[in-house]
């Protein structure tokens, strides 16, 4: 008994000195984050979709001094109900930037998560070294006005991106050179949630207006080689993978498709997903307030765990190798909440080193 105490205080120790490591780096009192993004000189992106009436811009630019400004203008950023939303932030969700240090933006264009808006959703290219847009990419006749765009990650050596589709199921690809767009497996269980699984969260299953949540697609993660696209559920630990290969051949059909999905076994609930250059894919477990790490040989572990963590949504890695991750606090809404809105303000952006 006396050994087990003494094991349990050393990894109390290292967990409690691991977290004074997670450094704040941009906080809003007001208005709820999603995804972050920082560029290869240092610029960072946080975006904020549009969920609810507490609402200012779509993207912004976190300066130096931790204020922001709303990126690419103020114009980009003004869109408003019954305006046409095509070139605009409608419902800004997730931030990307590729090691060409271009910024890509997801636009679901889904207010307050209904339907599509007007055939607004797109993801937007943009040349940080001008801050001009070199391209946008719409996906009407790929998906529907239920879909919600959700995540990307994007391979410049091939120049094909990948997307989750958050509202409907589904891996949604993307040659960013002929602009051409499709998706596949909407009907494989590995994009949809495992229905006997149970979400709990802060005590109790999550659940919105009485029924059990039921998130779809979401995290996605591209393995340093770019050989395999990993993907997962929010409310299950199932972690699935496919060849990169196998999404792009637009000759195969949706069951050649589906028999190259790898179902990896249990991991983490998680909402966002991000591999470093050393091939560990780190996790955000928002039932555990934690950041986990599963190495390449597939083995897991608890790597932080602080009680600021309030839903880890989404991660990007800075060239001088810090983690970025920004808190959502998703399970604290209202809606999730019988309409009290439990958030502990601020929502916040964190930093940690990787190694030592």
């Amino acid at each position: 008994m006396k050994s087990f105490r003494i094991i349990f205080l050393i990894l109390l120790t290292a967990t409690a000195a691991q977290a004074q490591k997670l450094v704040p780096v941009y906080s809003d009192n007001t208005y709820q984050i999603t995804g972050v993004a920082i560029s290869a000189k240092g610029r960072l992106f946080v975006t904020y979709p549009r969920w609810s009436d507490t609402y200012r811009y779509g993207v912004v630019e976190v300066l130096k001094d931790g204020t922001a400004k709303p990126y690419p203008d103020e114009a980009t950023n003004d869109w408003h109900p019954g305006q046409d939303g095509r070139d605009k932030w409608v419902c800004a969700m997730a931030d990307y930037i590729d090691d060409k240090d271009f910024l890509y933006i997801v636009d679901p264009a889904a207010p307050k998560l209904g339907k599509v808006y007007n055939n607004s959703a797109k993801v937007v290219k943009i040349d940080l070294n001008t801050n001009q847009v070199v391209r946008t990419y719409r996906f009407a006749g790929t998906v529907d006005n239920q879909s919600y765009l959700n995540d990307i990650r994007v391979d410049t050596k091939t120049q094909m991106a990948y997307l989750t589709n958050s509202g409907t199921g589904g891996i949604v690809v993307l040659d960013l050179n002929t602009g051409r767009s499709w998706q596949v497996l909407q009907n494989h269980r590995s994009v949809h949630p495992d229905p006997a699984a149970k979400f709990v969260i802060d005590g109790r299953e999550l659940k919105k207006q009485g029924h059990p949540t039921a998130f779809q697609s979401d995290g996605i993660a591209l393995s340093p080689d770019g050989i395999y696209l990993y993907y997962k559920t929010i409310g299950d630990k199932r972690l699935s993978r496919i060849k990169t290969a196998l999404l792009n051949d637009t000759t195969k059909n949706a069951g050649q498709i589906s028999a190259g999905v790898e179902e990896l076994g249990d991991f983490a609930s998680t909402d966002g997903m991000i591999f470093d250059a050393n091939g560990n894919l780190y996790l955000g477990d928002p039932t555990a307030y934690s950041i986990v790490k599963i190495t390449p040989d597939l083995k897991l572990q608890t790597w932080i765990r602080d009680e600021r963590l309030i839903w880890p949504d989404s991660y990007t890695i800075s060239s001088d190798g810090y983690l970025y991750i920004s808190t959502s606090q998703i399970q604290k809404q209202a809606g999730f909440n019988n309409g009290i809105d439990q958030r502990k303000s601020p929502y916040m952006v964190f930093k940690v080193k990787l190694t030592e």
